[in-house]
């Protein structure tokens, strides 16, 4: 059985400010670690269902924050920035379940801790056939493309409930409680690894009965950005509509192809709000 785990960072226990996850942050490496055990728990709690071969792909930042030779269950690593399929690189049809670690509610929606969609500075708003949508349900879309479903997902309440609409079923460890963008009530992190460690065992062990992503193909994305200079950039992508000042949409069958359509977009428009 094979586990694909996309771990970010900002929905760590204990994580509610940019600085504890920035490799600037005179703290970093406390909540690097903390990090860490959380994705060794949730390879522990799949090997403990059945599971025995993971790829971590570290999907937070300059995507270098884990010690590969920390990782549990002897995981690959994939580690680097500029990977054509972002925080899915890595994925295809060879593998049984994905796992979503330390995920973050959508910058739209209701508070939750370090809230962004990709990119802060540029993103307002992203949503996927209508249906407001953070990280995780845009990044459903790879897992669609190749037929596999996403089992796991870790963070706050609020992540939990988003990823609902495009994942029904999926298997919530919430370790925290946002109260704002930059406050929430975190479990013990030796708690939050219990948590996490049950969820996954529990999801695979529920994974005969999993199926792909519930994403109607051909499916759209509308993106809202923070202002007009943004948007005008997105529509030199091919394929991309200008709906209003604000706002572009992109439409494709391939949800894979979609969802590349989408991280050019992001990577196109970083420079100018940055």
């Amino acid at each position: 059985m094979r586990i694909f785990i996309s771990s970010d960072m900002e929905g760590t226990a204990g994580v509610v400010d940019w600085e504890q996850c920035r490799s600037s942050g005179a703290d970093y490496g406390y909540y690097r670690e903390l990090l860490q055990g959380e994705v060794n728990a949730a390879i522990e709690g799949a090997i403990a269902g059945g599971a025995g071969e993971f790829l971590v792909n570290d999907s937070h930042g300059a995507m270098a924050n884990l010690r590969p030779d920390a990782l549990a269950g002897r995981a690959r690593y994939l580690s680097g920035r500029h990977k054509p399929l972002y925080m899915m690189q890595g994925l295809d049809a060879s593998y049984d379940a994905v796992f979503l670690v330390s995920y973050h509610g959508s910058m739209a929606g209701e508070p939750s801790a370090l809230s962004h969609t990709y990119n802060p500075r540029a993103i307002a708003e992203v949503r996927l056939n209508g249906v407001p949508a953070g990280e995780s349900g845009i990044n459903a879309l790879v897992a669609l493309g190749h037929g596999v479903p996403v089992v796991l997902i870790t963070g706050d309440e609020v992540t939990a409930r988003e990823i609902e609409p495009f994942c029904p079923g999926v298997r919530a460890a919430v370790v925290k409680s946002s109260v704002s963008r930059f406050a929430a009530e975190s479990l013990h992190p030796e708690e939050a690894r219990e948590v996490i460690r049950a969820a996954a065992r529990e999801a695979v062990a529920q994974l005969p009965g999993a199926v792909a992503p519930a994403i109607t193909l051909p499916a759209t994305l509308t993106v809202r950005f923070r202002n007009a200079d943004l948007a005008e950039q997105a529509i030199w992508i091919s394929g991309t509509e200008r709906v209003d000042a604000l706002t572009v949409t992109l439409t494709d069958e391939d949800p894979v192809r979609l969802y590349r359509a989408f991280v050019a977009v992001v990577v196109l428009t970083r420079g100018l709000a940055e």
